[in-house]
């Protein structure tokens, strides 16, 4: 399931999202809680639902810059990168055994963060027009604030992407290696799998591309109204989490 607009809203718990996580853990069904947000490592998420009133354990969290981390250290294992982000990426990377230098990386590494610096992604142009590769962490071009949207990695990539004339290969949603690489975490497979998010062109395109159930929630930013602008459909459409407790059984 996604988390902001299916779990949460604005760092509140949407209502029943409590009793939705602990019938899951009474039928022992395994499960794991995605972001495209690559700004925090689990454990920081873990905290920050459980302030919300959440409990979700640290190894049910699946982040972009996990699964990021996972692909280059397939890709290409000990390498190096040069990372704009935060924790949740440079810790992810680091874990995976690479190096972060700004001096010929073998990746350019683009994530979230609330303080882009002009001066780093200066660097990254540079060193993308170098011959590193371009790498992003997932393509939303917005993220969510309490005053408005935000610009987000998908902004700044397409920045980058004018500058070098290079475009980058995005790991999260809708990429479904983010929907495959969620399913071997938990050892699931796509035909006994649902994918729960509010948002048609990540949640549920990416669902529907791996071969998941797909169940759209109206607790986020998508109304009915514009799901029914699609070309593709959830295979199933609730209000909110909460209405979906019972159908666990």
């Amino acid at each position: 399931m996604d988390m902001d607009g299916v779990l949460v809203r604005e760092e509140q718990a949407i209502p029943g999202a409590d009793r939705f996580l602990a019938r899951l853990r009474e039928l022992g069904r395994p499960f794991l809680v995605l972001t495209n947000n690559s700004i925090y490592t689990p454990r920081d998420l873990v905290a920050r639902l459980a302030a919300s009133g959440l409990e979700v354990p640290e190894e049910a969290i699946w982040t972009s810059a996990l699964a990021t981390a996972r692909l280059l250290e397939d890709q290409r294992p000990g390498g190096s990168a040069f990372v704009i982000g935060e924790s949740g990426v440079t810790t992810a990377l680091h874990n995976a055994g690479y190096t972060l230098t700004d001096r010929e990386p073998d990746y350019v590494v683009l994530g979230e963060t609330r303080t882009y610096s002009f001066e780093r992604i200066t660097r990254a142009i540079r060193l993308i027009a170098s011959g590193a590769r371009f790498i992003a962490t997932n393509p939303d071009p917005t993220g969510p604030s309490v005053a408005g949207p935000l610009p987000a990695t998908g902004s700044v990539a397409a920045l980058i992407s004018r500058a070098t004339g290079v475009d980058p290969y995005f790991v999260g949603k809708p990429n479904p290696l983010m929907m495959r690489s969620a399913l071997n975490a938990i050892d699931a497979h796509s035909e006994t799998a649902a994918m729960i998010g509010d948002r048609m062109d990540t949640d549920i395109v990416s669902g529907l591309e791996a071969g998941m159930e797909t169940i759209l929630v109206l607790s986020g930013v998508t109304t009915l109204e514009d799901a029914e602008r699609f070309p593709y459909r959830a295979s199933k459409i609730a209000d909110s989490i909460a209405d979906l407790t019972d159908e666990l059984g």
